[in-house]
């Protein structure tokens, strides 16, 4: 059986009194496509904070590899294994592709960097061709691609995506998600928080349902995508 890299329990985070996150708890095995869909303001980025040590908890656990995580800074997270994609991409926009990816292994002192570079540029071949450009000059989907491959240099054993189809044109968006099946197909991890449940749903092996603050349904992701009050709530039926 998978082992349980990432297990939630009851997670509880509150912003100035006011309870965003209400006692969430799921589970990331190896080697899984996990999604967590929600409508915008459901907490599904506060949660994610919560995981990589951005955000403090009010209550509940966090164990990552079997360990508890809690009160670990970020840095240390990713040092581990734990490595997310923030909303909104958050590149070095001053810095040219190749500088952003090297940052990507800020922490690693290997010989393999190069060479992982060089395997990001196979996964995204866009940025080999502009692999000397300014981050902040490139379009939407450019930048997410390499907020992507930024992340994939850390050698990720759990990789966090938050809403990475946000604000993308249909064709971009086609080409991201192809990317991240690649990704989990490549052996990587991945939990992937989306708004667009028909596609986060589609790639996923299971999915979490979570509504103002709370997981409100979970279960076998072709399952969530034929529910009547998934399709009724997120794809408009």
């Amino acid at each position: 059986m998978a082992r349980t890299l990432l297990a939630v329990r009851g997670l509880k985070v509150a912003y100035g009194g006011i309870q965003a996150v209400k006692g969430v708890s799921f589970d990331v095995q190896e080697g899984e496509l996990v999604s967590l869909i929600g409508a915008n303001g459901a907490g599904k980025t506060t949660t994610l904070k919560a995981v990589t040590g951005l955000q403090p908890m009010t209550s509940g656990d966090i164990e990552f590899m079997g360990q508890s995580i809690q009160g670990r800074g970020p840095w240390e997270l990713v040092r581990q294994g734990l490595v997310m994609v923030p909303e909104g991409r958050g590149t070095f926009a001053r810095m040219t592709i190749t500088e952003n990816l090297q940052m990507g292994a800020f922490i690693r002192d290997d010989k393999d960097i190069a060479a992982d570079i060089d395997r990001v540029f196979a996964i995204f071949p866009r940025l080999r061709e502009r692999s000397s450009q300014l981050a902040g000059t490139m379009s939407g989907g450019e930048q997410q691609m390499l907020a992507m491959g930024r992340a994939l240099m850390a050698r990720p054993k759990v990789l966090l995506l938050d809403e990475p189809s946000m604000g993308l044109s249909p064709m971009m968006v086609d080409k991201i998600f192809e990317v991240i099946n690649d990704i989990h197909r490549q052996g990587v991890t991945v939990l992937l928080v989306e708004q667009n449940a028909s596609r986060a749903l589609q790639l996923a092996s299971r999915g979490y349902v979570m509504e103002s603050g709370e997981i409100t349904m979970n279960g076998d992701a072709k399952s969530l995508l034929n529910d009547p009050k998934v399709r009724a709530a997120y794809l408009g039926e």
